[in-house]
């Protein structure tokens, strides 16, 4: 039998991140082999995560930032069961190093995020073995990006909700800061009404004339009361439109316009745990 020793354990779990127990549990099944602990770990939490694999993972962290100078900016959200573990610093560590690695590869969707490599193993890899340590059902539950001529980001107190928003001139990055925050709280559906995609026009002109005929109104007044809701919508749910939450009384595009006539949103990306 291998002579497994305290500094066999340590180096074993600065390699893995596995706890201490887990790490001598490997290495006397593996017999001092180092390589095949290693994939004894891995292993694991293969069999946990597929365990789980049904579990809601609804805790964990949502975080972007901004690259290239402010002209870029990439979103993650790595996902677990319990805000326990999602407070966790090595959960957060995680979190954060599978946002570097999209803020320096910009992979084309979720898919290539996750076949992205750190120190040799894919962040799917790296997730599964985290899910193995924790004995929880984790995963990478979201990523976007987006590129203009200055992007802000915002992360809401608590990592549980980030936000991204290009705009199409270089701005004080506190104005950039106080319409990220603006997207957080309101959850605009797009940036103007051009830009609200028609499914979801339908189904709110659906739901108007639905209340108006459920309040008694007339039937050939529903189409007309119906479009009046839909206006309503429209300044309520896209971006420019909205009533800007930290000044009151001035809309996102009048805010903007006080800074420069021309300045506006070229998109925008928000993404919460609730989502």
């Amino acid at each position: 039998m291998a002579n497994i020793t305290a500094a066999d354990v340590s180096k074993l779990r600065q390699i893995t991140g596995a706890g201490m127990m887990d790490c001598k549990k490997a290495l006397v099944e593996a017999e001092g082999d180092f390589d095949r602990a290693k994939d004894l770990i891995r292993e694991r939490g293969l069999a946990i995560a597929n365990k789980r694999a049904d579990r809601d993972a609804t805790e964990g962290v949502v975080l972007s930032k901004t690259i290239n100078g402010g002209t870029a900016g990439v979103i993650i959200a790595l996902n677990c069961e319990t805000d326990f573990v999602a407070k966790n610093q090595d959960f957060v560590n995680l979190a954060n190093k599978i946002l570097d690695i999209a803020a320096t590869v910009l992979p084309s969707d979720l898919e290539g995020l996750k076949a992205s490599k750190i120190d040799g193993k894919t962040i799917e890899e790296l997730v599964i073995e985290r899910s193995g340590i924790t004995g929880e059902k984790m995963q990478i539950a979201f990523y976007a990006k987006i590129s203009a001529t200055m992007v802000s980001s915002y992360i809401h107190m608590g990592n549980k909700l980030a936000t991204l928003v290009g705009f199409n001139q270089s701005i004080n990055p506190e104005i950039g800061n106080n319409v990220a925050m603006q997207i957080a709280a309101m959850s605009p559906v797009a940036v103007d009404v051009k830009d609200v995609p028609k499914n979801v026009i339908d189904k709110e002109l659906e739901i108007a004339r639905e209340l108006a005929r459920n309040e008694g109104k007339p039937e050939n007044m529903l189409d007309k009361i119906a479009e009046g809701r839909l206006q309503k919508f429209f300044k309520e749910s896209t971006l420019l439109n909205q009533e800007f939450v930290q000044f009151g009384k001035i809309s996102v595009k009048d805010y903007l316009k006080q800074q420069d006539k021309d300045l506006t949103v070229t998109e925008f990306v928000r993404f919460g745990l609730s989502n």
